[in-house]
């Protein structure tokens, strides 16, 4: 009987170890800096379009949140929660999983460039 309870025991840590596998892809302060202007419709629209407007785009978007356009994607990371969830790792967005590091690193670097559209 003890080894059977030992056996459930030890089956439940290792299911409950292999739910939540990470692969560290580094992090943004190992990557050489961006040295060029990042801009809305050259670097973050195709990642809106990648990884965001699935959900948040349309007639009803999640959260109320459209990010099919410069101007919303704007308003939510200067605004709103946009950035501070990408970069959360207990809750990121999108919710398949935290973006890589080099486009998390394009993002940073649009919000500090100022948001340019183009």
């Amino acid at each position: 009987m003890t080894k059977r309870i030992f056996k459930i025991g030890l089956l439940a840590v290792l299911l409950n170890s292999c739910t939540a596998a990470i692969i560290d892809e580094g992090n943004k302060s190992t990557l050489p800096p961006l040295n060029r202007t990042v801009t809305y419709q050259s670097d973050i629209q195709s990642i809106m379009t990648n990884s965001c407007i699935t959900c948040h785009a349309g007639p009803a978007p999640n959260a109320g949140l459209d990010l099919s356009n410069y101007q919303n994607t704007r308003f939510s990371a200067e605004e709103g929660s946009l950035v501070t969830r990408m970069n959360n790792l207990n809750n990121p967005m999108p919710p398949s999983g935290k973006l890589s590091p080099q486009i998390l690193q394009i993002i940073d670097k649009w919000v500090t460039d100022g948001f340019p559209e183009n």
